[in-house]
C-alpha cells in the first residue's frame, strides 16, 4: 500500500507562525520582542512627541496642551526601596511623568530613549518620574529595571491615582510645570530624546 512520507515542507506557513507566538507566548518573550519592533518604529522619526509650540492633533504623538492646575495633588509614591514620596514634593520642578508597565511593548519600546533624555537633562529643577501600574507587585518591576540597567526614578502607586493621570493608552507621558500644571501630554509611545523636547523642558526649567 502505498503511503505518503511526512515532509515538513508540506506543513503550511501559518503552523509555523503560531508555533513561533505560542513559544513566544509561553515564555513570556512576546512583550520584549513586541517592543523591540516598535523600538525600531521609534528609530524612525514618525513618532517623534512634538512640543505644545507647535501641535498637530492629527497625530497621536502629539503632546498637547492642557490647563489642569495642581496635578497630582494629594497623590502618594513609592519608590523601589519602599520610600513613600508625596507627589507634591516635586512641585517648584518641571515634572517628567511617564505611566508604564512591564507587560506593555509600546511602554519597554520608548523606555530607552527616555532613559537617553533622562541623561541629559535630568537634574535638581527637571524631576522623572517613571510610574509603573503593574499589579504583580514591586520586586517584578526591580527586577525588570535593573535588567535593563535603566537609572531613571522609578515609582509605583501608594495612592489612588489621580483622575488627571487616568488615561485610555499606555503609555501616557505628561508634562508638569513647576506651578503643578500639565503643559503637554502624550497618549502612546513617541521618542523623547529629541532636540524639540529637550529645548522644551530645559526653557520651562529656567522660567
Amino acid at each position: 500500500m502505498y503511503r505518503n512520507k511526512f515532509s515538513f515542507k508540506s506543513i503550511p506557513g501559518w503552523v509555523y507562525t503560531l508555533a513561533i507566538f505560542a513559544v513566544l507566548y509561553a515564555t513570556g518573550l512576546h512583550t520584549e520582542v513586541i517592543g523591540r519592533v516598535q523600538r525600531l518604529l521609534l528609530a524612525t522619526g514618525l513618532k517623534n512627541a512634538e512640543m505644545p509650540t507647535a501641535p498637530k492633533t492629527s497625530t497621536p504623538a502629539t503632546l498637547t496642551s492642557t490647563s489642569s492646575p495642581m496635578a497630582g495633588a494629594g497623590f502618594q509614591m513609592t519608590d523601589l526601596e519602599g520610600k513613600v514620596v508625596a507627589f507634591e514634593s516635586l512641585k517648584g520642578k518641571v515634572i517628567f511623568l511617564n505611566v508604564w508597565a512591564t507587560w506593555c511593548p509600546p511602554c519597554i519600546a520608548e523606555m530607552p530613549n527616555i532613559q537617553s533624555l533622562y541623561e541629559k537633562v535630568g537634574s535638581d529643577k527637571i524631576a522623572f518620574v517613571m510610574l509603573s501600574v503593574d499589579q504583580n507587585g514591586m520586586d517584578k518591576v526591580k527586577k525588570f529595571i535593573a535588567k535593563k540597567g535603566f537609572t531613571f526614578p522609578v515609582y509605583l502607586p501608594a495612592s489612588q491615582m489621580p483622575e488627571e493621570f487616568n488615561s485610555p493608552a499606555i503609555p501616557s507621558t505628561y508634562i508638569i510645570s513647576p506651578q503643578g500644571k500639565i503643559v503637554a501630554q502624550q497618549n502612546g509611545m513617541a521618542e523623547y530624546d529629541t532636540p524639540e523636547v529637550i529645548d522644551f523642558l530645559q526653557k520651562l526649567a529656567s522660567k
